[in-house]
């Protein structure tokens, strides 16, 4: 092999490396050096859950009958699992502009919806934001999601009382035009007078007539999830 080829197949191979290092390294070191984590699942924070009393019992359930708004302090957002040149990491995006309320007579969650206003997501990119706004969930011509309670919700004597609660829950979901009944796990408890409310809908997106959201060199799974922890006070 003459000189002037090896110069040639060295330059090559340093050229082939140079690409290797820009589709792979450069994503690692955004994904792991650079990014910040993705935030943990929206949950109800721990607390402590005492002995609850007959007379704790009976005054509680007189006093939760009526209607609960929203409080300010809520959020919805949604996340994904995302292929970004070969690296894993998740896409998060979370807003408080969200407004619904719940009902409660005697011992049952009679009504409950929210809606969320979808354009005011947000995400630590705004290439993702300007992406689920537009093509992907279409917030001009879609600008809410709501979920609605089909289904009542028998409280427990202790859940009423303030001890954490979960329970099945049945509702109809409207999201980017498409309404569907869903079943979702609730987690919920009464502390210091307001109630809190946390779940997750899996979303599967063509389900929703959601588009694939991949993007040259970005691959997010066919599926992800709603998330929400709601605050409700009177």
């Amino acid at each position: 092999m003459s000189q002037s080829v090896r110069v040639w197949a060295v330059r090559g191979a340093i050229a082939l490396l140079a690409v290797f290092v820009a589709l792979v390294g450069v994503p690692w070191v955004y994904i792991n050096v650079i990014k910040e984590d993705a935030p943990d699942a929206l949950s109800l924070e721990p607390t402590d859950t005492s002995l609850v009393t007959s007379t704790a019992v009976a005054s509680s359930e007189s006093d939760l009958s009526g209607e609960w708004l929203i409080a300010t302090d809520s959020v919805v957002g949604y996340r994904v699992k995302e292929i970004l040149f070969g690296q894993s990491t998740e896409g998060v995006g979370r807003t408080g502009d969200v407004k619904g309320s719940l009902t409660i007579e005697g011992d049952s969650v009679v009504s409950a919806e929210f809606e969320v206003a979808m354009a005011s997501l947000v995400s630590d990119s705004d290439r993702r934001d300007r992406q689920v706004n537009g093509r992907i969930l279409d917030t001009a011509t879609f600008p809410t999601a709501k979920f609605m309670l089909t289904s009542p919700i028998v409280l427990t004597p202790e859940a009423i009382a303030g001890s954490d609660f979960s329970a099945a829950a049945t509702g109809e979901l409207t999201l980017r035009g498409v309404t569907k009944s869903v079943n979702v796990e609730l987690f919920a408890r009464l502390i210091d007078g307001v109630i809190e409310v946390n779940g997750q809908i899996e979303i599967v997106f063509a389900d929703w007539e959601i588009p694939d959201p991949s993007v040259s060199g970005i691959s997010v799974e066919s599926s992800g999830l709603l998330e929400f922890l709601l605050r409700f006070s009177r």
